[in-house]
């Protein structure tokens, strides 16, 4: 049977580099509430120390307008999504022309044509290229982008699939009066990943690639308006209901249990568990669902403590490093949660 892998992973972040009290200070020279240490504290209890962006504090602008806010993403996301798929094509060997079928997901900005398109001409990639261009899947989104590669190399072994998630989070800046406002501008950073995936049959694997084996999705309609970005006055604003903290980790834990019923697999034999940084309390809620007794998601607080929560390239970044650790034969759960409120789950062998 052909079987997917994941032949190349690479990440890429903005030099800029903001500690979560460069965050909060540059905030504050606008928004007096962000002097005030009930503010303060919400940003030091984050678990997040650092975070990237596109911007230098020089540059941070408040007042940008939709158009300002909009050209930041396109540059972004254009320059982070060509490093990373750069990065990956150079570490599975690759050339451009080598790739048939590109997904590109963002939900931080949107543009028409889309990233596939101006991705696929800046990287140079075939003009028969194959594209699907995935917006508003959120922090999951890597998810159902592997599964759409997955399905196209199944379906047409010897070829190549590279998948490309980047987000701008700092053109999505959004300042009210709600609490809900704040806890977003604490959490969210820029990046992007990107991964070739290949299938057995016809290519010379490299040592070490991941295998594919299974995807499953549980959406959870109730909570359809937990979380997510809408519009107003022209700028996108951060979606983060409270009822997230508590309804995140028995969903995932609802999925995980499903996922493994499917695959026919208990949890004894799972020897990573790849989960999405969303947040502190997040992957609190999620470590509690699952009743882990060692620190599981090591990995995916490590990211959130460096990076923050970059959306949908953040499950890639915590496989990059999980991956180092990895055996033959070892068998990983990958988990993303994001709008719908969808818990995406899916397993890899090694």
């Amino acid at each position: 049977m052909t079987r997917p892998r994941i032949l190349a992973l690479a990440t890429a972040v903005p030099p800029h580099r903001w500690t979560q009290q460069d965050v909060v200070e540059s905030f504050g020279e606008h928004f007096p509430r962000y002097r005030e240490p009930r503010i303060q504290r919400i940003f030091q209890g984050s678990g997040i120390e650092t975070r990237h962006f596109v911007i230098d504090r020089a540059s941070f602008d408040p007042s940008a307008g939709p158009d300002d806010l909009h050209a930041l993403f396109l540059s972004g996301a254009q320059e982070l999504g060509e490093a990373a798929a750069h990065r990956a094509l150079d570490q599975a060997r690759l050339d451009p022309g080598d790739v048939d079928y590109l997904v590109a997901t963002t939900c931080t900005g949107y543009v028409c044509p889309g990233l596939t398109a101006r991705l696929g001409a800046v990287l140079g990639l075939p003009d028969h290229l194959q594209r699907a261009d995935l917006v508003g899947m959120g922090c999951a989104g890597a998810m159902p982008s592997l599964q759409r590669a997955h399905d196209f190399v199944r379906a047409h072994p010897g070829r190549r699939a590279l998948v490309v998630c980047v987000e701008v989070a700092s053109a999505c800046w959004f300042v009210d009066d709600t609490l809900e406002t704040v806890v977003g501008n604490t959490l969210c950073g820029d990046g992007a990943a990107a991964a070739v995936i290949g299938a057995d049959e016809g290519l010379d694997t490299p040592t070490g690639s991941p295998a594919l084996e299974r995807f499953a999705t549980l959406l959870d309609a109730a909570l359809l308006d937990s979380v997510g970005l809408e519009f107003r006055a022209g700028r996108q604003r951060i979606v983060l209901d409270k009822e997230l903290r508590t309804g995140a980790g028995p969903l995932v834990a609802r999925a995980v249990e499903r996922l493994l019923e499917e695959s026919g697999l208990g949890r004894d034999e799972i020897d990573h568990w790849i989960v999405h940084s969303g947040g502190r309390r997040v992957l609190d809620g999620i470590d509690e669902a699952l009743g882990f007794e060692d620190d599981e998601l090591v990995h995916s607080r490590s990211v959130l403590r460096t990076h923050g929560n970059m959306s949908s390239p953040t499950l890639l970044f915590v496989l990059e490093r999980s991956q180092h650790a990895a055996r033959p034969g070892d068998v990983g759960v990958l988990v993303a949660l994001g709008p719908g409120l969808a818990a995406e789950t899916g397993i890899l062998r090694w």
